[in-house]
Formats: structure tokens, C-alpha cells, sequence
């Protein structure tokens, strides 16, 4: 079985660290470079409860894309809930790698993960890593459905595809209108309008977007958009992700064990449906 220092080795040649955007905190957070590794638990997020799933499962490995320490730490105290994650996978022997921005961009990346899941073709990245010549890199992703759908029937696709959230499927746009050419962003998106809008395409699936700028992508164009909780739509990368282990794994004969958490760590936990016959109304004297 191959040490961690070798599993990360390979990790980082799938996601190198210097191709993470400078705020981002990528790379391994704890654990024994010496140290065997059988198993390895691939997540979204490095909360607690996936930290006691990989000490169930037996992992000596924990590869989350969600960073435990974006914003750094002055702290490992088990006082705090980080801190808490930091001793469960040390007193059981579970290191923690983290491939975050450096995934988004990369080849195949989080993105590819997304539009696989939704039936896409990719066509290119939505945003050209510049120092990539082949033109494969970069964050999100273009692609083409086999055929052109309804608005409707594609946001069905779309919740069908990814895990279930108490947020769902938002979308904005003629139900009846051709989605064909689509744009898909992992993670927060609103901030690529510009790149979708010239990239001509239908609609854009992504997470996170925001009133205001969702109000104003749709002012200016008859772009749809399809929003969807934000771990749901990096979650595809957690399986794409270790099926690249797994052929790693087989080319090395290292016989590693991958596995995907199924675990739901999406914040939001309910969703309250306005009733049918809700009106916006207004409080205090009129003007």
C-alpha cells in the first residue's frame, strides 16, 4: 500500500496547488506523510459529520473540496468546531487534503463533473485558463445537450441529476423557451455573467446567484438561469474525483479503496413553499 506522501503526490498532479486563485488555502491540513493508506473518502465539505464518516469507514484519507481553514487560524482548540474536525481525524489517523480552486480549473474539472451529470457535451471552458495551450483549462464550462429541450423540462433534469437540497432548482426564464447551449458554473457563478453572455449560450447553471445580479443578467439578455444549492452542484466532482484515483491507484497497483460521501452538507435543511394566493403587500403608511 502506498504511503500518503504518494497518494498526495498523485493528488497534486490531478490539482496542482499553484493554480489555485491566492486567497484560496489548498493542500493537505493534517497528516502523517509516512503514514499507509488503504481508504480514501472523498467530500464536499470538512465538516464534522463527515469527519466521523471517514473514521467509520476506516479512511486514512479524507480529500474534501471545500478548504477547513479558508481564512487561516490563530487555533486548533477541540473548542471550536474546526478544531473538533482537526483531533477526530488526527487521534484516528485521517489526514486531510484539500484540491478547491485548483479543481474548479482544471482538466477534467468540477465543472466537467457538472455538465456530465446534466447530459452535456463540453465544448471548452467558459473562462480560458490563458497559460493552458490546449485551450482545456479554466473555470466553468460550455457545453451542447443531443437535442434542444423546453426550460421546464431541463430544470427537471437539472434536480434529477444533482443531489436533493431543501433549496431545489430555481429558475428564471420562459418555462416554454429552447435550452440548447448551456454554460455551467460549480460553485458561486454570479460573477462570470459577462463570460456567459458572450458565450452566446441558452441558459447558465451555477449556485448562489444573488437579486441583484440575477435581475440585472436578465435584464440584459434572454439568457435563463437555473440556480441550484451550491454543494449540489460540486458534489458530481466528488465521484469524478476519485474514479481518477481509482485509475491512479490501478496503474500503480496500490489497490486503494475510494469511496464518495452521500452525506448531505448543504447548510439549508427546509423550505417553506409561499402559499398560492401570497401577494407582496407593504407595511406603514403609503407614500
Amino acid at each position: 500500500m502506498p504511503a500518503l506522501s504518494e497518494v498526495i503526490s498523485a493528488l497534486e498532479d490531478l490539482w496542482p496547488p499553484g493554480r489555485a486563485e491566492q486567497w484560496d488555502a489548498v493542500g493537505t491540513v493534517c497528516g502523517d506523510p509516512d503514514a499507509e493508506v488503504t481508504t480514501v473518502l472523498f467530500a464536499v465539505d470538512p465538516v464534522r459529520r463527515v469527519a466521523d464518516e471517514a473514521v467509520a469507514l476506516g479512511a486514512q484519507l479524507l480529500v474534501t473540496h471545500h478548504p477547513l481553514y479558508l481564512r487561516g487560524t490563530t487555533t486548533v482548540s477541540a473548542g471550536t468546531f474546526k478544531g473538533r474536525v482537526v483531533h477526530t481525524l488526527i487521534r484516528n489517523g485521517v489526514a486531510l487534503h484539500v484540491a478547491h480552486t485548483n479543481a474548479d480549473r482544471a482538466d477534467p474539472g468540477v465543472s466537467d463533473a457538472l455538465a456530465g451529470a446534466l447530459g452535456l457535451r463540453v465544448l471548452g471552458p467558459l473562462v480560458p485558463d490563458p497559460d493552458d495551450p490546449a485551450g482545456r483549462r479554466g473555470l466553468g464550462r460550455i457545453g451542447e445537450l443531443d437535442r434542444p429541450v423546453p426550460l421546464a423540462e431541463f430544470a427537471r433534469t437539472v434536480a434529477a441529476a444533482l443531489p436533493a437540497t431543501a433549496q431545489g432548482v430555481r429558475t428564471a426564464g420562459d418555462p416554454d423557451g429552447t435550452v440548447r447551449r448551456v454554460a455551467v458554473c460549480g460553485g458561486s457563478g454570479d460573477g462570470l455573467f459577462a463570460e456567459v453572455r458572450a458565450a452566446d449560450v441558452d441558459a447558465y447553471v451555477t449556485a448562489d446567484l444573488r437579486h441583484h445580479p440575477a435581475s440585472e443578467a436578465r435584464e440584459h439578455s434572454p439568457l435563463a438561469l437555473v440556480d441550484a444549492a451550491h454543494f449540489a452542484t460540486e458534489w458530481p466532482w466528488c465521484e469524478q474525483a476519485a474514479a481518477q484515483l481509482d485509475a491512479l491507484s490501478d496503474r500503480n497497483g496500490w489497490g486503494l479503496r475510494t469511496h464518495v460521501s452521500r452525506t448531505v452538507t448543504d447548510p439549508w435543511t427546509a423550505h417553506a413553499a409561499p402559499s398560492a394566493t401570497a401577494e407582496p403587500h407593504t407595511t406603514g403608511a403609503p407614500n
